[in-house]
């Protein structure tokens, strides 16, 4: 068996040319084949200790292809591999996932499904490593490995046809372990079957708890979200168990573990960037407005935080000390979603240029899609001279802050606690 089977990838002619010289002129090629799949990859570790390491994906890949071939299935593996190997390589070009982390969401099912992580009657959320749980802890996986590679590409189409709901969009600008449980839930629905709606519900409830994370002292591995989701990962993965009885959990967990007003006062001193995007993606509900992240979207300050007219525009905006701009202009009230090109184009710019639907060769927020840009031209586009002071940021903030913490408990009733 050759190791290197599963090391394809895409080249151009002229790439494919120069490493055939490089081959020809520069290197000894020396050919070691062997059949034990755990011998071949101790040798290539070995002969490739001053290279790249293996994967995990790559060892894993290894040994479902042996044991496909061995059943007679190994071209119809290698190929549906390649597909797979394709298609994450597209989503890592997106940074939704790449093959460890869709092994990662596979091990998180299957141990779900198995009931591993509540065997012992408590929640276990001690997580093995991925090598380990596939080859060792739970190596009968690897007798399947067309079925396994299966249900991964399902996920990985999943996750390409999900990418593009709003939801996700902004969900993806949190801590990347909501994929995690998510994932599991995805196997549930066939990819080509699955509609925006029936992920809504429970990507909505991961967002709530996972904009609590944002905001609060402690991390990820605390009992209120690790031990939580834990909980909750076996019933995402079981079909049996509605939706609605999942999100409840969220709405109970969310009243009874955080206070509201606790909330909030940690959104008026929040200063970084996750929450511009939740607050941009429900102004547009509340707008009832198409809402998508382009690309590469800018993080736009409404005052500006630099630039040659900066002192100028803090007195503008009423603004005297130093401690007192670095203290506002980085609120959320100061910030809004900008398509890259119109914030290139403005720079740094008075407020009311950038809220002007004349700007000679310039563009500016009149031409943006985003929902707070929107807003703001409405609002001043007849005003002929427009100001954003610091009490405009605060007004701001105090809005955003009243939003986001009635999105985090619009589902939780404190009469469902009495």
């Amino acid at each position: 068996m050759a190791l290197s089977t599963f090391f394809l990838v895409t080249l151009t002619a002229s790439q494919l040319n120069f490493i055939t010289k490089k081959i020809l002129e520069d290197c000894e090629v020396i050919e070691i084949r062997s059949w034990k799949v755990d011998q071949a990859i101790t040798m290539f570790n070995s002969l490739n200790s001053d290279g790249l390491p293996l994967y995990d994906s790559d060892i894993i890949s290894a040994k479902l292809y042996a044991n496909a071939d061995k059943s007679g299935s190994g071209d119809i593996f290698k190929a549906n591999w390649e597909k797979l190997r394709s298609l994450v390589d597209d989503l890592n070009g997106q940074g939704i996932c790449n093959l460890d982390s869709i092994l990662m969401q596979q091990m998180y099912y299957i141990r779900a499904v198995g009931r591993e992580i509540t065997k012992s009657g408590s929640i276990n959320v001690t997580t093995p490593g991925l090598r380990r749980y596939f080859t060792d802890i739970n190596k009968n996986i690897m007798n399947h490995p067309i079925e396994l590679c299966d249900e991964m590409m399902n996920v990985a189409e999943i996750w390409k046809k999900a990418s593009e709901y709003p939801v996700i969009q902004v969900l993806s600008r949190f801590n990347d372990n909501f994929k995690l449980f998510l994932a599991s839930y995805f196997h549930r629905f066939k990819a080509r079957d699955l509609k925006e709606d029936d992920v809504f519900p429970i990507a909505e409830a991961l967002l709530k708890l996972f904009t609590v994370l944002e905001l609060v002292d402690y991390g990820y591995s605390s009992g209120n979200f690790k031990s939580f989701l834990f909980g909750e990962v076996e019933k995402l993965a079981d079909p049996s168990i509605p939706a609605s009885d999942i999100v409840s959990d969220f709405r109970n967990h969310i009243a009874k573990t955080w206070v509201l007003d606790d909330l909030k006062n940690r959104i008026m001193d929040y200063g970084k960037n996750p929450l511009v995007f939740l607050n941009e993606y429900l102004v547009a509900q509340e707008d009832n407005i198409p809402f998508n992240i382009d690309s590469k979207p800018d993080i736009e300050h409404i005052m500006p935080y630099s630039g040659s007219n900066i002192q100028l525009i803090r007195e503008d905006a009423g603004i005297e000390s130093d401690d007192d701009f670095d203290n506002t202009v980085n609120k959320l009230g100061n910030k809004i979603l900008l398509e890259q090109k119109i914030n290139r184009s403005i720079g740094n710019e008075w407020f009311r240029t950038k809220v002007s639907s004349k700007l000679k060769d310039k563009t500016g927020y009149v031409d943006s899609s985003y929902p707070m840009a929107r807003r703001l031209v409405d609002k001043y586009k007849g005003t002929s001279k427009a100001y954003w002071m610091k009490q405009d940021i605060e007004d701001a903030t105090s809005v955003i802050s009243e939003r986001i913490t009635k999105f985090i408990f619009s589902i939780a009733h404190p009469q469902d606690f009495e």
